[in-house]
């Protein structure tokens, strides 16, 4: 019952005429791939390939096309004495140029633990369903809203053992990195105490800057840019997310996050803490943005 409320309040939270992702598909998304079935999404294991599943669906739902035939791009690395295999996930919505924008969100998570009390599963419902989550609805507006820049939406793997997933993925990109116009890259976007979500990646790219500075002024959130600077030491995120593979290969990225919460990286990252009405505008927001830098 209180899942079927959430979802109700959530899709009243604007008129029909400002709605732009579908505020119930966004929380069943989110729900869903941080249910306790999935095991925390660990990259390798059992959990984790259960939702490649559920998201090869939605790709195909959201009007995401598979690029050449597939959605999938395997991948293998070592850790410790460990060979591990990764599946990035992306395919595409056409556009009317010959430059893209990559949109990522990594889907991995930490998997289980020693938990706390009986509870030893790290269900990453923040980290990261709710980027992935945000991406899909966002894939699934450009559908029917067909964009100028090709767009690639990418669920990568292996980001929370070094951003494997996008590294292999920008060392045997499907098209040439010169013409990779952006990544924006969502990595924990669907809470937040004082309703800020940060813009990271202005500092290295302020030819970005415009876009963000007009959605700002649009979003019923504090949109906010800043945590890119080399001087800010551990609150610099540049490298500390997916976007940092592409940065490292010169491509210019904005990623959309938030500050570390009480749950990061706990086992009480669940569901039941994402805050609604801040997700929805917060997917909406990076939707603006995006939708700015598409037209430029």
């Amino acid at each position: 019952m209180k899942t079927l409320l959430t979802l109700i309040c959530c899709a009243a939270l604007a008129p029909a005429a400002m709605a732009q992702v579908d505020s119930v598909q966004l929380l069943k998304d989110v729900e869903t791939l941080s249910a306790d079935k999935f095991m925390g999404r660990q990259t390798g294991s059992k959990g984790n390939r259960m939702a490649q599943f559920y998201l090869l669906d939605r790709f195909k739902k959201a009007g995401i096309q598979p690029w050449e035939g597939t959605y999938e791009q395997p991948f293998y690395f070592t850790s410790g004495d460990k060979r591990i295999m990764g599946t990035n996930l992306f395919g595409y919505i056409p556009g009317k140029t010959d430059s893209v924008i990559v949109v990522s969100a990594h889907y991995d998570h930490v998997g289980v633990g020693p938990g706390n009390g009986a509870d030893s599963i790290f269900n990453g419902a923040d980290d990261n369903a709710s980027g992935v989550a945000a991406i899909l609805g966002i894939a699934a507006w450009f559908a029917k809203h067909p964009p100028r820049h090709t767009l690639i939406f990418a669920a990568f793997d292996g980001e929370e053992m070094g951003l494997r997933g996008a590294r292999d993925f920008v060392s045997r990109p499907p098209v040439p990195l010169k013409k990779i116009k952006a990544n924006i890259n969502l990595d924990m976007v669907s809470r937040n105490g004082k309703n800020e979500l940060y813009a990271c990646g202005t500092f290295q790219n302020p030819h970005l800057k415009p876009a963000i500075t007009a959605a700002a002024a649009n979003s019923k959130i504090k949109l906010l840019m800043g945590h890119d600077r080399p001087d800010e030491g551990s609150q610099n995120w540049t490298n500390q997310s997916d976007q940092g593979a592409f940065h490292a290969q010169q491509v210019p990225f904005i990623y959309f996050g938030v500050e570390d919460h009480e749950d990061y990286h706990k086992v009480s990252d669940e569901f039941s803490r994402i805050q609604p009405s801040f997700f929805y505008q917060a997917a909406n927001t990076i939707l603006d943005v995006l939708k700015r830098i598409d037209q430029e």
